[in-house]
């Protein structure tokens, strides 16, 4: 039977952490080892963790990019699968672990990843970026690179071979994964492996994460480009897009009606200043992007997650 070790990152997840692990050890088939990556956190993250089994590995906030996080992790896991799972994930289903190892009995089978959906903390854009990109059907060899390290599987051996880039602002699923197939690996994406992904985010850390995760899409495609105009006309196309399925799911309230604009413009706001930076971040960038105030600060928290989930800027429309 394959070994699993759960990697999870982690920073200020005290509201979160505990639900993600209950739902792991409620599995009919159980991860075989918990590891915890901790980037600093002040709360009881850590604490919660240990008290669940999991094996704490530390990394610095100076020494902190998502692809070194996850090495450090699958540097420390014994499995021959990884399961990585963002903190403030859980999963639906006690078979959700099952369902997304079944991929690896095919030895082509490199990376999987699962479904994702919101709450109802969910940001209403948020939710129809992930109905986009997650959909309710399963496709066993997907033949493109999208993947999402918020709820996947690779294969270690895989990782062994390529692991992740580190110097990247975001995406390092993305560059995995493209690299995997170009060894010849598949990627498979499960639909019966879901999870709800719970992201509350302040307008500034959307617009950073679609800022950070299109600076690390232009180093992995260095082609891709994307004008004013088309960042324009993408926020417009979806706000317009998201205010019809508003209006017929019955849920074009006030809130609703303003933070749809909201979103879109951080989003493709962030995505075109990624875009256009011609030159790599500073570090006064990068701790904005890993580090928002709020965590220092000690005020609201938000999720470093990468994830976007992918919500990746793998531009809804034509960025290129």
């Amino acid at each position: 039977m394959t070994k699993i070790s759960a990697v999870i990152r982690a920073l200020n997840e005290e509201a979160h952490i505990g639900r993600l692990l209950h739902g792991l050890d409620s599995q009919t088939r159980r991860p075989d080892e918990l590891i915890l990556v901790d980037s600093g956190s002040t709360d009881r993250t850590v604490e919660i963790a240990r008290a669940e089994g999991c094996k704490i590995v530390n990394i610095a906030k100076n020494e902190f990019t998502f692809g070194r996080a996850l090495n450090r992790g699958c540097e420390a896991a014994t499995g021959d699968a990884l399961l990585i799972v963002s903190a403030h994930v859980y999963p639906l289903y006690d078979d959700y672990l099952e369902h997304l190892v079944k991929p690896l009995g095919n030895e082509d089978v490199a990376v999987v990843y699962g479904r994702q959906v919101g709450d109802h903390r969910t940001k209403y854009s948020e939710s129809r970026v992930m109905i986009k990109w997650f959909p309710k059907e399963s496709i066993w060899d997907q033949g493109h690179p999208f993947s999402n390290n918020a709820n996947a599987l690779v294969r270690r051996s895989t990782w062994e071979q390529l692991r992740y880039r580190e110097e990247l602002t975001g995406l390092e699923d993305l560059d995995f994964a493209k690299r995997a197939l170009e060894c010849g690996a598949r990627v498979s994406y499960v639909a019966e492996a879901p999870v709800v992904h719970v992201h509350e985010e302040s307008w500034e850390v959307v617009q950073n994460r679609y800022r950070r995760e299109a600076i690390a899409y232009k180093n992995i495609y260095p082609d891709t480009k994307m004008s004013r105009t088309q960042a324009v006309n993408l926020a417009i196309t979806n706000i317009v897009s998201d205010y019809w399925h508003a209006a017929r799911e019955h849920k074009l309230q006030t809130k609703n009606f303003l933070d749809i604009v909201r979103f879109r413009f951080a989003q493709f706001r962030g995505a075109y200043l990624g875009f256009s930076a011609d030159r790599a971040p500073d570090v006064d960038l990068l701790r904005r992007f890993y580090y928002p105030p709020q965590w220092v600060a000690g005020g609201e928290h938000q999720t470093p997650g990468k994830e976007i989930d992918y919500s990746l800027v793998r531009p809804e429309g034509n960025a290129s």
